[in-house]
């Protein structure tokens, strides 16, 4: 609304989900403010990703990312896996996991005198981030291999300009009276002599 002057469904809807998926690294770990400042960020970063990069990159130009997986999902995930290592609460981690080894919440190791352990969680976020990005790099590519086998990853450039039609045989979303065609319905004469209502159910 500030860039744009309006209000957008699409963007609300974006936000819900850039917000949902930068807490789930962080989700009982760290405390409601930290929760609330992921979540403003979480909308701001990935809106200029999506908004500002994504215009300005070729690379971003040249994928077909329609519902912006890309910067809800990837974007937003690995800040929060950053900020879930800066912001995670020692009491918290150990309620949580209560035999594990894992370091304190950068934020909190300046105050704790534990810098090296804020640090070394740090690290072990980053190399978690590293190995999911790569681990969906490698299994998805396969994936993606083995469906172009079967069908096209990619719809024609004719079918795209058409759309659902081409592909389905309907419009999505296409409700009574907003674009569907309804068939008629043949009726029996003798269905004529009941009230409108009942002709209506049956």
């Amino acid at each position: 609304m500030i860039i744009y002057k309006k209000s957008s469904v699409i963007g609300a809807v974006q936000g819900m989900i850039t917000g949902l998926v930068c807490i789930t690294p962080g989700a009982g770990v760290v405390e409601p403010w930290a929760a609330l400042l992921m979540g403003a960020m979480s909308g701001s970063v990935t809106w200029y990703t999506m908004m500002v990069l994504h215009r300005r990159s070729a690379l971003f130009q040249s994928v077909d990312d329609t519902l912006a997986v890309f910067h809800t999902h990837a974007v937003a995930g690995l800040l929060g896996g950053i900020l879930s290592g800066i912001f995670a609460k020692p009491a918290l981690l150990r309620l949580m996991y209560p035999k594990s080894t894992y370091g304190t919440g950068l934020m909190y190791s300046f105050t704790d005198g534990r810098l090296k352990n804020g640090f070394k969680q740090m690290v072990s976020q980053v190399e978690g981030a590293a190995f999911i990005t790569a681990w969906n790099a490698v299994v998805t590519s396969l994936i993606c291999i083995l469906i172009s086998r079967i069908v096209n990853l990619r719809m024609e450039e004719d079918d795209l300009e058409i759309g659902d039609d081409a592909v389905h045989g309907e419009e999505a979303y296409a409700l009574w009276g907003d674009g569907e065609i309804m068939p008629k319905v043949r009726r029996h004469p003798r269905l004529r002599r009941l009230p409108a209502f009942c002709q209506w159910l049956l």
